[in-house]
């Protein structure tokens, strides 16, 4: 359980009201949403927004559609400017401000070496040699990356590739609870591709569980009351090991899952992006400094082994 609970988040709140469901396709994957729908409220109406929204941010920010925004930087000339939507900008505010937390274990910036390994829109001859993972990692990389955050413009010095892989999705998460909230959508759970928000409660006076992700059996499921909470996971159990280290060039094959939770989805996102790409002690005196709720399923040899971060601990014991 969150350490908080929140009385304005209550608000509204009716055990009587409607429980409905929508959910579709976008962004690579599905998405779902669990509402207390206000008396009146016209779903398909609601939908539509959603899909809307959606469909808006893959068209700014999708590494695998070849007109998006972020395709069209990706292809830019060496010294030109490239104006952001909000959207946009929000995320590479906190792409960068990850980045530079982490020492660039989260990478904004590690879209050629994406596509070197072939985990792009385009698959993969075979495994890159050195000498290609070395000219991806030059032409790339987070501190290449001037951002006017001002202005909203982002700046391309020439070869520089934007894959927002690891945070994009987070954030439509959040974008889609926004939505709901400003169409008088109090209480629901919102779930894009295993990345979770929840806001206010279940008609029947429970908080929205979820069960952080636990493959094979490895280890105790542990279940999460969202209560103004969203959970975000990386891993490489479901897509095999997709995650790339930018500082080597390779895939990691360390981190089975790393589920983080926070307020905002796209930071969770980011961070169980980041996270997955550090080895064990980097990972727990980050998490640790960061105050971080993590779990996070680790192979050693032929084991795995389990960490709780100390602010993950303090809501169990609750």
């Amino acid at each position: 359980m969150p350490r908080l609970l929140y009385p304005a988040a209550l608000a509204g709140w009716d055990a009587g009201a409607r429980l409905a469901t929508l959910g579709g396709a976008a962004m690579g994957t599905t998405w779902a949403i669990r509402l207390v729908a206000p008396p009146g409220d016209d779903l398909a109406d609601l939908r539509r927004e959603v899909e809307a929204l959606l469909a808006r941010l893959v068209a700014q920010m999708s590494h695998w559609e070849p007109a998006s925004l972020l395709s069209q930087y990706n292809r830019a000339p060496a010294d030109s400017w490239t104006a952001l939507p909000r959207e946009f900008a929000a995320v590479m505010a906190t792409a960068l401000d990850v980045a530079a937390r982490s020492d660039g274990a989260f990478d904004p910036a590690i879209g050629a070496l994406v596509d070197l390994w072939g985990y792009g829109a385009v698959p993969a001859a075979g495994v890159p040699d050195a000498a290609a993972i070395d000219a991806a990692r030059a032409a790339g990389g987070w501190q290449r990356v001037r951002f006017d955050r001002a202005a909203r413009r982002l700046y391309q010095p020439g070869g520089v590739r934007l894959d927002l892989s690891g945070i994009a999705k987070g954030y439509a998460v959040d974008a889609v609870a926004a939505l709901l909230a400003s169409r008088g959508v109090r209480h629901c759970l919102v779930e894009i591709g295993g990345e979770f928000v929840g806001r206010g409660m279940r008609p029947d006076g429970d908080p929205w569980w979820v069960e952080l992700e636990t493959p094979g059996g490895v280890a105790v499921p542990i279940r999460v009351a969202l209560h103004q909470l969203a959970v975000a996971t990386s891993g490489d159990y479901v897509r095999g090991r997709h995650t790339i280290d930018s500082r080597t060039g390779h895939p990691v094959d360390h981190a089975l899952v790393v589920s983080v939770l926070h307020a905002s989805a796209m930071v969770a996102d980011a961070w169980a992006t980041a996270l997955g790409v550090l080895g064990a002690p980097a990972m727990v005196d980050l998490a640790t400094n960061e105050r971080l709720a993590v779990r996070a399923l680790l192979r050693e040899g032929d084991r795995v082994h389990e960490w709780i971060s100390p602010a993950l601990a303090e809501m169990l014991a609750d």
